[in-house]
């Protein structure tokens, strides 16, 4: 049995919402499936997709071959997973020190003249 993971079609007309889900790859697009592994949403801006990636590499790791878009989902998510490197912030993010002024809290003696 071929196994592949693939977009299932959901949502209404021209609002199109997909599941992401390991499939036979005889059975069709909207068909049976094994698992749902993860959601993408192609009209929401910015993150738009959420993938289980453990369970998507456990598939992989079992011969499971990745459609073009989900391949490319999977790279996204895991780019995105990943913490920004602490020498990529700018100096200007950093906290700049506040001067210290120096206060004289003792009482003002008059000079004996």
């Amino acid at each position: 049995m071929a196994v592949s993971i693939r977009l299932r079609r959901e949502g209404a007309k021209n609002r199109p919402y997909y599941k992401v889900v390991v499939a036979d790859s005889r059975s069709p697009r909207e068909g049976r499936f094994i698992e749902i592994i993860g959601t993408y949403d192609p009209k929401k801006l910015g993150h738009n997709s959420t993938l289980k990636v453990d369970r998507m590499e456990y598939w992989i790791a079992r011969g499971a071959q990745p459609s073009d878009t989900v391949r490319s989902l999977l790279k996204k998510s895991k780019k995105q997973d990943e913490p920004a490197p602490a020498a990529a912030t700018p100096a200007s993010a950093e906290p700049k020190p506040t001067p210290v002024i120096p206060t004289d809290t003792s009482p003002a003696t008059p000079e004996a003249t």
